[in-house]
């Protein structure tokens, strides 16, 4: 098996969460001898590098299971629209991440999935004071070909901010 490709590692603090993660692009030969949940779990944990988009976002993957994912952020001042609330695009990239993941965990070895749709519905304003905030994406339907989620994006109590769906294709690798 072959190992990581353009491996950076870095300190990262979220909170008070302190981990160390590599960042980078992880080889065809190693995507391709792992189910999605086992890639998707050595992700979880630092056995393989972190995609570069949690680095971007400061994201990370907090639980995955085979059909569910969730994904946990805190938005700072730098994902900020003009109007002081959280940019939808940092609310599309964490349910787009826990959505798809939550196909990806069904993947056999072999096999990966993209998303092909998503549609997100806004349901309130993300303000920087609004703290940690956890996308769980859930499979609705697992077909041979298409793949549909859900998910949703609430705070540490539950409060509600958007939600929605998605649907992946999966492909041979």
């Amino acid at each position: 098996m072959g190992g990581t490709v353009g491996l950076d590692t870095k300190a990262l603090v979220i909170d008070e969460i302190s981990f160390v993660q590599g960042v980078g692009i992880v080889d065809a030969d190693t995507i391709k001898a792992l189910s999605g949940l086992e890639f998707l779990s050595k992700i979880q944990v630092d056995e393989l590098p972190q995609p570069s988009i949690h680095q971007t976002f400061d994201f990370r993957m907090a639980e995955i299971e085979e059909g569910r994912a969730v994904f946990t952020g805190k938005p700072s001042a730098a994902f900020m629209n003009p109007m002081g609330t959280v940019h939808g695009s940092y609310i599309s990239a964490l349910l787009d991440s826990a959505m798809a993941c939550s196909a990806h965990s069904l993947c056999p070895a072999g096999t990966a999935n993209t998303t092909v749709e998503m549609k997100i519905n806004f349901v309130r304003p993300i303000f920087k004071e609004s703290g940690r905030l956890f996308a769980t994406g859930v499979v609705i339907n697992a077909g041979r070909t298409l793949v549909t989620t859900e998910g949703n994006l609430a705070d540490e109590n539950g409060k509600l901010y958007a939600h929605g769906t998605q649907t992946c294709m999966r492909m041979v690798l």
